[in-house]
């Protein structure tokens, strides 16, 4: 729905030439892609609730009205981003499954590829641990339930197949593990030390974590 406002909007301002109409397209993708930049920054500070249609045109520069012809509503644009964000997650974990790579290999794909993943989209992190109760009883973000659910099942998936091959400890559970690794791989993406850690060293050191513990 947001792409259709989005199309009638560019048609209304449709110029004469093929040229104008391409550079009116651009500006007006730019514009749109600002408006989710910026909402996206204070949904993250105020939360999803708390921030307002009228906040969002500010910070835009644009009439509360000239809004709508970019996104029907406030939840239109929490919807680009967190649908985009869950998109790029489970792309992340599809390709690490069809690798179809030792447990560990997939574990260690996922971790150094979603961590990048996870640094693009800081907001959406932000929203889904703010606002969780809210996003989690819509309908409209039924999707992000079924995503996470997807995720959980790929982690003890490859869990249990570690430890039918030997490769990890019997006594593990499975979905406990997930959940103490999920947060530790989620969180440090919200870590304001911008410049001391990459991601890439966050990953890492995960897995030496995950793999080696802390014992000598």
């Amino acid at each position: 729905m947001a792409a259709s406002c989005d199309n009638r909007h560019v048609s209304s301002t449709r110029q004469g030439s093929s040229g104008a109409n391409a550079s009116g397209g651009s500006a007006a993708g730019q514009r749109r892609a600002d408006v989710v930049q910026l909402a996206g920054e204070l949904f993250a500070q105020k939360g999803f609730r708390a921030t307002t249609v009228r906040e969002i045109a500010d910070a835009a520069g644009i009439l509360s009205g000239s809004l709508y012809h970019h996104f029907d509503s406030k939840e239109s644009i929490g919807d680009e981003i967190l649908s985009s964000f869950i998109n790029d997650v489970l792309a992340d974990y599809r390709a690490a499954v069809a690798s179809a790579g030792s447990p560990s290999d997939v574990l260690e794909q996922i971790v150094r590829s979603t961590s990048r993943t996870l640094s693009r989209h800081r907001a959406a992190l932000a929203m889904l641990q703010n606002d969780w109760s809210y996003f989690s009883t819509q309908p409209r973000f039924g999707y992000l339930r079924k995503a996470l659910n997807e995720i959980e099942r790929t982690w003890v998936t490859q869990l249990e197949r570690g430890q039918a091959s030997g490769v990890f400890r019997a006594d593990l559970d499975p979905k406990l593990t997930y959940r103490l690794l999920r947060d530790v791989l989620w969180i440090p993406s919200q870590w304001r030390v911008a410049g001391r850690y990459t991601t890439d060293q966050v990953a890492e050191g995960l897995l030496q974590l995950l793999f080696h513990g802390i014992t000598s």
